[in-house]
């Protein structure tokens, strides 16, 4: 069961934590309102006196001329997914220095007009004169301003000089210096209602004005997917902010018709030319084609090729048979030359010879004949004998008749080649005439269809320089918001809310991020460990006053609660001898010889016999707060100096205001206070204020500045190691911590001097719920 209820100390010491940090802020809370207050009057101030700017706006569509043309090609262009407009060029249009130093141009927005308030002046677009520069337009560096004065219908106008001249006439000039210029009425303007307003009109560099209207134009597409662009000024004068736009889209249509008429006019002037270039060489082509026909007999070449073709295809065709028949006769002339006797010859094989058919018809009837004979009567039978001599006959016959005929196919064949040859003559010259003539009608004919796809252009161009479409769609003109961008007086009074909470806060966390101070009684809890801290004794108005156990103080109770804690952590007492408690502190100034001298006084109400020794020998301080006794007086170093001193003679009884508190003040300052301290004679002065009084309170000397209460630590019951609060550094703790460690101090606790409480919080924990000091 011990676990969880760790945590949920854990828990409740992380929430003290939190509820401290955030009281260590509240506490500060004035400055918080103080810094709200200055912050929203700033804030109230810049709304008031600062520009006010307004943003305008203006839409146009790039219409995209391709989709009038590429509908056949492109069957996703009716649906809206055949755009080719590149907005990023367009938008680089829109925003170039040329387009925009034209604009600047035909606005003349080089030359400012301002009307004069008491606080700020206001930019105007119609004023009540008009400016011309009478110089170059970028020969002056740096603006130059005029003051205009309109006062009972006059209108008096002052140079940068100081130089004033009034008008008397609609015009006026600065001609005489270095930067001329003209003033003209605005005739519109009445002069007559003007009771006495002041303006100015300030002339500056056109380059620097183009570039700063370029910065403050923005140029985006309306969505992501839209030809629409969104162009967008912002201006204190929505009249020149619209005047602006306007013209920026009326130069950037103009501009776009421009380049088109300038193409088309290019066009035409380039195919006129080439209409006088492509007239000549066509008549040159024809007379060439006309000499070539006539020089070569060719009337068309088609016809004349197909009939040459024709020949050529009989010709081979005839070789081609008369070579077959050879093969044939071969053909039969081997069988007969290679077969047995009596065997039968192929019959129809392809021979077109007659003859030779009917011989081969013959001798196979004759061979049948011998066969069937031969089979029936026997071979040496005479009619077979006969019918043998008549084949052998018959196939000499056919041989003759073969080699004849092939004699005869050889001479065809010869005249046949003769032929062929002549027509293949003619055949390949063919194709060197046909490409010639090609060569000649293809020129001709390319230069024909160029002056046909000239004068086609030809026309077009010139329909598109007469009726030339618009480069956009204007979907909106300059449309200004009525509620201005800045400045936005919710943002500025919140911003202006955060940063009178932000910059107390910032300044206090900085602050108490490096203040390495002990503040509270828990940055000391926090650096102590398991060293008790006994109590928090509030900053004192008269630190010099002393405890009075009359009283109910917030002093008082502190110092009541002190000595109820020190007596638990003090050892029970084994005999009736008195306990011994060392009050110390790490440097001068925390205050322990105040929180010695009050808890003497603490002890000394409950009836208890205390005795306080002032044992800082070497800066003694008791004496500053009991003011009746020298410094000089008898005390503790006279006893540990002398031992003839007598322990009742360093003892004072009436010094206090309380008979239970004694007081042994520290005596003259020794040479030597180290050896004293060290000494028996100290051993014996406690012993015999032990056996005289319950606590024998010793008010030491610091432990980081000497180190005469370490030599002494031993004789302590207890040792209080006193901290002021913003006083005391926390690395000193570690150090007292070290002591306690090392044992170089007793039974340690600590106390907190010096804190101070405000009503809000109330005095500790017990007080901050109801009893407080104004209890």
């Amino acid at each position: 069961m011990s676990e969880p209820i760790y945590i949920l100390d854990e828990e409740k010491e992380e929430s003290l934590s939190l509820r401290e940090n955030v009281f260590k802020y509240l506490y500060k809370w004035p400055w918080f309102i103080g810094s709200i207050l200055l912050c929203l009057i700033l804030g109230i101030l810049y709304i008031r006196y600062a520009p006010v700017i307004y943003s305008s706006e203006a839409k146009i569509k790039i219409i995209d001329d391709s989709k009038e043309f590429d509908i056949a090609e492109d069957a996703l262009s009716l649906l809206g997914a055949g755009s080719k407009i590149n907005l990023d060029n367009e938008i680089a249009v829109l925003k170039s220095y040329r387009l925009m130093n034209q604009v600047v141009a035909e606005l003349s927005l080089d030359v400012q007009y301002f009307e004069v308030g008491n606080v700020k002046s206001l930019q105007i677009f119609k004023a009540p004169i008009k400016v011309t520069k009478l110089f170059p337009e970028d020969s002056i560096w740096k603006p130059i301003t005029y003051k205009v004065n309109l006062k009972d219908g006059r209108v008096l106008i002052t140079n940068p000089n100081d130089q004033s001249v009034l008008m008397d006439s609609t015009t006026v000039s600065f001609t005489r210096t270095k930067f001329p210029v003209r003033f003209e009425l605005n005739p519109d303007f009445d002069f007559a209602n003007e009771k006495g307003d002041d303006f100015l009109v300030v002339l500056n560099n056109r380059k620097e004005t183009v570039l700063s209207l370029l910065e403050l134009i923005s140029v985006r597409p309306l969505t992501e997917k839209s030809d629409v662009l969104s162009i967008k000024l912002e201006s204190e004068s929505h009249e020149l902010a619209e005047a602006t736009l306007n013209e920026l889209v009326n130069k950037f249509n103009t501009d776009g018709i421009r380049d088109r008429q300038l193409v088309s006019k290019r066009t035409l002037d380039f195919i006129d030319d080439r209409f006088l270039y492509l007239s000549k060489e066509l008549d040159s082509i024809e007379i060439g084609k006309q000499s070539y026909k006539q020089s070569n007999n060719l009337s068309y070449i088609e016809a004349d090729a197909g009939i040459t073709i024709e020949k050529k295809s009989l010709a081979e065709s005839e070789v081609f048979r008369i070579e077959t028949q050879i093969e044939l006769s071969k053909l039969l002339k081997n069988t007969l030359n290679s077969q047995k006797d009596y065997s039968l010859l192929p019959a129809d094989i392809g021979v077109e010879n007659t003859n030779i058919n009917n011989l081969v018809y013959e001798y196979n009837q004759v061979v049948l004949q011998r066969e069937r004979l031969a089979t029936s009567a026997g071979r040496n039978n005479p009619a077979v004998r006969l019918l043998s001599q008549q084949i052998s006959s018959a196939r000499n016959n056919i041989l003759a008749s073969v080699n004849t005929y092939q004699n005869q196919l050889r001479i065809s064949l010869r005249q046949l080649k003769q032929k062929e040859n002549r027509t293949d003559a003619m055949f390949a010259k063919l194709p060197e005439k046909e490409k010639a003539l090609r060569a000649i009608e293809r020129q001709q004919l390319i230069k024909e269809n160029l002056f046909l796809l000239l004068l086609q252009k030809r026309e077009e161009a010139a329909i598109n320089f007469a009726v030339t479409a618009p480069s956009v769609k204007v979907v909106d003109y300059g449309l200004t918001n009525l509620t201005p961008i800045s400045p936005r007086k919710t943002v500025i009074l919140g911003a202006s809310l955060f940063m009178g909470l932000l910059l107390p806060l910032g300044f206090f966390f900085t602050k108490f991020s490096f203040d390495t101070k002990v503040k509270t009684k828990s940055d000391l809890e926090k650096l102590s460990g398991s060293i008790p801290v006994l109590a928090e004794i509030p900053a004192l108005d008269d630190p010099y006053s002393f405890f009075d156990s009359k009283e109910r103080s917030a002093r008082e109770e502190a110092f009541r609660i002190l000595g109820t804690n020190v007596k638990y952590m003090l050892p029970k007492r084994k005999t009736q001898e008195g306990l011994v408690l060392y009050v110390t502190s790490a440097i001068k100034g925390e205050g322990k010889t105040l929180i010695a001298l009050n808890l003497a006084l603490a002890f000394a109400s409950l009836k208890k016999k205390v005795l306080l020794i002032g044992a800082d020998l070497r800066n003694p301080q008791l004496h500053n707060y009991i003011t009746t006794v020298d410094r000089d007086s008898t005390g503790l170093s006279s006893y540990l100096y002398d031992p003839d001193t007598k322990w009742e003679d360093c003892i004072h009884t009436d010094k206090t205001n309380n008979p239970n508190c004694h007081v042994c003040f520290s005596g003259p300052i020794p040479p030597n206070p180290s050896e004293l301290i060290s000494s028996e004679s100290l051993v014996q002065f406690i012993e015999i204020a032990k056996s005289k009084y319950d606590y024998v309170i010793f008010d030491t000397a610091p432990t980081i500045q000497v180190a005469d209460t370490l030599l002494m630590a031993e004789h302590a019951d207890s040792t209080i190691f006193i901290t002021r609060a913003g006083y005391t550094d926390k690395a000193l703790i570690q150090f007292s911590r070290n002591l306690s460690k090392d044992k170089k101090l007793k039974n340690m606790a600590y106390v907190l001097n010096d804190v101070k409480f405000n009503k809000r919080m109330g005095y500790n924990y017990g007080y901050e719920y109801g009893y407080s000091a104004d209890s």
